[in-house]
């Protein structure tokens, strides 16, 4: 089914979150349904059958027959919905005729100059420790005995 939901949306010319706003679900359950995460639930078909009435069910949810009831491509019947003012819209109705400056028209920059970097310092303090002092020595020999050297006091 969900390839034939893709099949739709595609000959509507729509893009993914286009199809999933115009028929009323959220853009994240219709990527979940074309990844192969979930089905399409009811809502989801129910939905689609809503937004185009001239869409032969059988087809969408079984394959069986024509895309279209009584042969209609569908084409352009089912527009957008329209957005709400201030949704990603700019109203130009208002903008006066002033011409902006031009690029060419403004003072050239002045170049960047590099300037020297000032390497931090780094300071490394020494913790006073005990001198240590060594308790004994072992030497290991290769027919598994060792000897150890314990120095005098």
């Amino acid at each position: 089914m969900k390839d034939r939901i893709k099949q739709l949306m595609e000959s509507q010319h729509m893009n993914q979150l286009l199809f999933s706003q115009y028929i009323g679900i959220s853009s994240a359950s219709l990527s979940s349904i074309f990844n192969g995460r979930t089905n399409p639930s009811l809502k989801t078909v129910d939905a689609i059958r809503k937004r185009f009435p001239n869409l032969n069910i059988d087809w969408l949810m079984f394959g069986e027959g024509q895309m279209f009831l009584d042969g209609e491509s569908g084409e352009g019947t089912p527009t957008p919905p329209p957005t709400t003012p201030g949704e990603g819209l700019v109203d130009f109705s208002n903008a006066s005729d002033v011409a902006s400056p031009s690029l060419f028209d403004q003072p050239a920059e002045r170049s960047v100059q590099n300037t020297p970097k000032i390497a931090p310092q780094i300071v490394i303090k020494e913790v006073d420790k005990p001198q240590r002092k060594i308790t004994e020595i072992r030497i290991f020999y290769n027919d598994n005995t060792w000897e150890t050297f314990v120095p005098k006091a």
